[in-house]
């Protein structure tokens, strides 16, 4: 495929949206609340817009768009980095090939299963699994061996991984459906930038340089039969503007090509990362207030699309956009291989970046909680087929939450019993009974209520 992101294009549409009138801005607003999306040059328009008062409706926008689509549950999952070692020498990543002191790892097959059964008995069931890109030390055997081996593992209580959700460098359409075949979820991939000459600044070394070809790969995975990718910018090397474009021209470019957008779409911010340069001092730093103002116009720009947040962000701002647009997040991370299992003083040596939020999974639980965020540990529907276009088909007329809402609750009832702390459980089961309570129809309120009692007496699983 051809590269596809023409940055003069996006430079001249986002010049001509500058000085746009409020009355024109005000309609761009309430066609999104149609949730078919926003054109390109409309969501030039509003990245360009600057008035707090209209700011504000943008984000009241996002915020209904996110309920109507999502309803208030939030999908957790936790990161699982199993290699370091890398030939790229990105200037903003721990791991770059030039950063001669950090401590290269790459776990055995019994360390990833002793990760894994630290992740399960907090109470985990999604992972996405990482590492470097190394053609020995992170080769695709060795990553379809460890899939293979987290999904083996069992722990007490039922402790299980139910999806895999994959972040692996470029590949060819074949090993693409070598990689399906392990029973993984989503493939996620980041262009980190779409500017093309950041992008060749930013990447001096290694296979990272070819900006096509890593650019189409969410193409090739989808013609290796895998149905949903997964796309992201790193916030901090460009103009946020000029990334939020490149993503939305993205998005639609896999939408017209293959028929199905991005399932989810990733907005890290960079973070300082050890002996990585361009991450000390970003270029280009974006605001708490910018940030927030670029996951709204997301939201409001491919409103079907899940959005995941990390924990590079701090747990104040995490809360804050949770509201505008967050579907997935994650939680008790940590970056470095072996981290679910030490927590010495040097792991910062062997991470990728530094954390923004470093608290545990059940902290974060019990925050989301008592904020009325219903916490996921869903993966119904890529067990059930909802998954490429028939997700889309229901993402697309908010028909999704049906099932995200229920399913939902039922692996929260699963967490309360299994793993919660008490303070937890408590909160976990008023926001449970107020759900019942309010949110579901009486035919459907009894079908949960009957289920949740199930769970309560030991089934596990459950889901619709």
């Amino acid at each position: 495929m051809k590269d596809f992101i023409n940055d003069n294009y996006i430079e001249n549409i986002l010049a001509q949206a500058k000085n746009t009138d409020a009355k024109h801005i005000r309609e761009i607003i309430d066609k999104s609340y149609e949730l078919k999306g926003l054109s390109p040059e409309e969501v030039a328009i509003l990245l360009q817009t600057e008035d707090n008062e209209l700011i504000g409706e943008i984000l009241q926008a996002a915020h209904k768009i996110k309920k109507d689509i999502y309803g208030n549950r939030l999908v957790l999952f936790a990161p699982l980095y199993i290699a370091n070692h890398c030939t790229n020498n990105c200037l903003y990543c721990g791991f770059r090939r030039d950063n001669k002191e950090l401590n290269r790892v790459a776990l055995t097959m019994e360390q990833i299963k002793n990760e894994v059964k630290v992740l399960e008995r907090e109470g985990h069931k999604r992972l996405l699994m990482l590492c470097g890109e190394h053609p020995e030390r992170s080769s695709l055997e060795y990553f379809i061996e460890a899939i293979e081996t987290a999904y083996s593992v069992k722990t007490e209580k039922g402790g299980e991984i139910r999806r895999i959700n994959v972040e692996i460098a470029p590949l060819e359409v074949n090993k693409y459906r070598k990689l399906k075949k392990t029973g993984i979820g989503t493939v996620v991939l980041f262009q980190e930038t779409y500017h093309h000459e950041t992008y060749k600044i930013m990447h001096p070394g290694g296979p990272k340089k070819d900006y096509t070809w890593r650019l189409t790969a969410m193409h090739r995975a989808q013609e290796g039969g895998v149905d949903d990718v997964g796309i992201g910018a790193l916030f901090g090397l460009y103009d946020y503007k000029f990334e939020v474009m490149g993503l939305l021209l993205h998005a639609l470019q896999l939408e017209k090509d293959c028929g199905v957008g991005p399932h989810t779409i990733s907005i890290p911010r960079l973070e300082p990362a050890f002996n990585a340069p361009a991450a000390i001092k970003p270029s280009n730093p974006v605001s708490d207030h910018d940030f927030k103002k670029l996951v709204a116009i997301i939201r409001m720009a491919v409103p079907y699309t899940g959005m995941i947040l990390s924990t590079r962000e701090t747990p104040e701002l995490r809360d804050e956009v949770f509201a505008l647009g967050i579907s997935q997040i994650s939680a008790g991370s940590r970056t470095n291989p072996g981290g679910y299992q030490e927590n010495s003083s040097d792991a910062f040596r062997a991470a990728q970046f530094n954390l923004g939020d470093t608290r545990t999974l059940d902290e974060v639980i019990l925050d989301i909680t008592e904020r009325s965020h219903i916490p996921s540990f869903c993966t119904a529907c890529y067990r059930l087929g909802r998954t490429g276009k028939d997700f889309m088909d229901l993402a697309k007329p908010g028909l999704i939450q049906k099932f995200c809402q229920t399913n939902a609750v039922f692996t929260f009832k699963e967490y309360l019993l299994d793993y919660a702390s008490p303070v937890t459980r408590e909160a976990g089961e008023k926001l449970i009974k107020k759900m019942l309570n309010k949110t579901f129809k009486t035919k459907r309120k009894k079908m949960v209520s009957d289920r949740l009692q199930k769970i309560e007496e030991g089934t596990r699983d459950v889901y619709i």
